[in-house]
């Protein structure tokens, strides 16, 4: 296995360190496992583009030592299939959050999986817009508190994971950040899956969601994600506990293979 101080030298820009990520945040977590699992591929770096939006978790692709895509607030998916469409060859991965996936970016999520286009989408979820102000998300649960519900949201919260699999997503999986090794195995196979590949991941933001739910200590909240977690196939015995595992691992036609047959039946 790689150690730690091969993979920085391998990967990373070291220009970009120290790292800006709060004390405590998980993002750093899911950059070793996505580095991780390109490394156990044999990926080619160089034939990789990662695409992110507005965010933190959209900061990560700039510790990478490969091209990369800073996109504006909720369109990553959209760029990213803009590059996948010009150069199918590519490897296009993005990072993304759940304001900038569910929220700002929701439409471009679900016509992503409706086309199946062959990109892997990584969403970190921590409940919360963290860097622009601490406003609740399409997944912060109810009662939590945020700037934009100080006396503690009212809305329903989006289950990502369930709407991708219902949208017709090939492959869908959902870890925390408690859990790196099944994360980095998922996202393994989200890499090497042909189509839209969806990655969940829960994280926590210790500066904007938990130390406004009055929760400072970085051990109680990473015990709390193993505590309020449940695996797949004990799901229906903890009705009040979040599903994690993977969700669906199938195939279909990928829509640049598609459009590649497509163009050689016409003929000019």
């Amino acid at each position: 296995m790689i150690s730690n101080t091969e993979l920085d030298e391998k990967y990373l820009r070291k220009g970009m360190m120290p790292s800006i990520l709060c004390a405590g945040c998980g993002n750093g977590i899911v950059l070793n496992a996505t580095l991780r699992a390109i490394d156990k591929l044999g990926m080619d770096i160089d034939n990789m583009v990662f695409v992110s939006g507005i965010g933190c978790s959209s900061r990560l692709n700039g510790y990478i030592k490969a091209d990369a895509l800073h996109a504006t607030h909720g369109r990553a998916i959209a760029f990213a299939t803009g590059i996948k469409a010009a150069n199918p060859d590519l490897d296009v991965v993005v990072f993304t959050g759940d304001g900038d996936c569910a929220g700002i970016g929701g439409n471009h999520l679900l016509h992503g999986i409706r086309r199946n286009i062959g990109i892997t989408v990584i969403t970190i979820n921590n409940y919360t817009y963290g860097m622009t102000g601490g406003q609740f998300s399409p997944t912060t649960p109810q009662t939590s508190r945020s700037t934009t519900s100080p006396f503690g949201t009212i809305e329903h919260p989006f289950d990502l994971s369930r709407i991708v699999v219902s949208a017709g997503a090939p492959y869908v999986a959902r870890w925390t950040v408690a859990h790196p090794v099944q994360l980095q195995k998922a996202i393994r196979k989200g890499l090497d899956k042909k189509g839209f590949s969806f990655i969940e991941v829960l994280s926590p933001c210790p500066t904007s969601y938990w130390r406004r739910n009055k929760v400072y200590s970085l051990e109680s909240v990473y015990q709390w994600y193993k505590d309020n977690t449940v695996s797949l196939t004990k799901a229906d015995d903890h009705p009040e506990k979040i599903t994690i595992g993977e969700f669906y691992d199938g195939e279909k036609a990928e829509w640049t293979e598609l459009w590649k047959s497509l163009v050689g039946q016409v003929r000019v």
